[in-house]
């Protein structure tokens, strides 16, 4: 590779986020001491995934894995974006966990994208495709980018452990630079929306689920809409599964998310092969458990939920070099590391100032100012 000064880190924490902080900041990175230490060592399916998945929107990156997949070299390249392109997450994590980096890296590309991913489109570990669509999205559009060419459509519906899930994403580029934002104002909760979704099993689950949810909501406010989502044949996926997501839209424009999906458990999740197959948790205690989640985000306050605070740090820090001041509530663990990545991969720090009024978080910074170099390079 040359005499190419590499940033060395360790572990596999977080890898997603020092891979986006990598590109965007053109910093190649070594990693070692992958899981070295765990019987089965090394990155996971998923992990080498997203490696192959920044390969297809980037040129000239090169990515070295060593053996026993402990120790990872990666020298970004140029972020080029493109049409048509195609990519399977596989079943080991869902499509959600690859949403985030893709949308962070795609809006500094030289073309727009658009991308069709197949794979897991709803489980329990990662935000849902509905989650990115109806308030990951909205989020982008506040920064600047581009509400033209942002879409995500839902061609089949995949639940663990089969998937059979398939998107498609469009993201656009930004002209030159994402906007720097003043964003403290929450609001008053006006409205609730959701989706509920069942793939392979009787639609009334979708029913229950939302007679539950709206029985929890409607004691708080009237405008509580919650749509249903039912695939059946090649739209369902392969796994039976089913689940709801849930959103708050407030006075300001602040959307406060969960969600939450019922499915069977991923072969390496198991160690009872031959076990009967485990009850799924009932429709009911879904619903009740996705609203009651949903009800302690919007008491936390913020202008975002606890899982995109990452997300919101990230924008903010990669704005021109104007101040960006936003308000959240507790700061989460993945919120917490995201600042520490954000010092030293673009050297921006935030001033932290808890608001013991409201018990949330005010934070202040300066964006590193990072301009869409991809686009002039056409």
């Amino acid at each position: 590779m040359g005499k190419i000064s590499f940033m060395r880190l360790k572990g596999s924490q977080h890898l997603r986020q020092r891979l986006v902080l990598a590109t965007l900041s053109s910093t190649p990175i070594l990693i070692d001491d992958i899981r070295h230490e765990e019987t089965w060592p090394g990155l996971r399916p998923y992990e080498v995934s997203l490696l192959r998945l920044i390969e297809k929107l980037t040129d000239d990156c090169i990515v070295e894995i060593n053996e026993t997949g402990t120790k990872l070299k990666y020298k970004p390249g140029v972020i080029i974006g493109g049409k048509h392109l195609v990519h399977d997450c596989g079943l080991s994590r869902s499509i959600g966990y690859f949403l985030e980096p893709l949308l962070l890296i795609a809006i500094f590309g030289k073309k727009p994208l658009t991308i069709r991913l197949a794979g897991i489109t709803n489980d329990s570990k990662d935000p849902s495709v509905d989650t990115f669509r109806k308030v990951t999205m909205p989020l982008l559009k506040r920064f600047g980018v581009p509400p033209e060419g942002l879409y995500l459509k839902i061609e089949s519906r995949g639940c663990p452990p089969l998937g059979g899930g398939e998107i498609v994403l469009g993201v656009p580029i930004v002209p030159n630079s994402l906007t720097a934002v003043t964003w403290i104002d929450e609001g008053m909760v006006q409205r609730i929306r959701g989706t509920t979704f069942s793939t392979r099993v009787h639609p009334e689950c979708e029913k229950t689920m939302t007679y539950t949810a709206r029985g929890i909501f409607n004691r708080l406010l009237p405008d509580v809409h919650v749509f249903g989502d039912h695939r059946s044949g090649p739209q369902a996926g392969k796994s039976p599964g089913y689940g709801i997501s849930l959103f708050a839209q407030t006075t300001s424009g602040c959307f406060i998310s969960t969600d939450t999906a019922v499915s069977y458990a991923r072969v390496e999740e198991t160690d009872d092969y031959d076990d009967e197959r485990k009850e799924l948790t009932p429709p009911d205690e879904v619903g009740e458990q996705a609203a009651s989640t949903l009800l302690g985000e919007i008491e936390q306050g913020g202008v975002v939920d606890s899982t995109h605070q990452g997300m919101l740090f990230l924008l903010c820090a990669l704005c021109p070099p104007d101040v960006s001041k936003v308000r959240v509530g507790k700061l989460s663990q993945y919120g917490i590391e995201t600042l520490r990545h954000i010092r030293d991969f673009l050297g921006v720090k935030f001033v932290i100032k808890p608001d013991s009024a409201t018990e949330t978080v005010l934070l202040t910074c300066v964006g590193c100012g990072l301009k869409n170099l991809s686009r002039k390079l056409s």
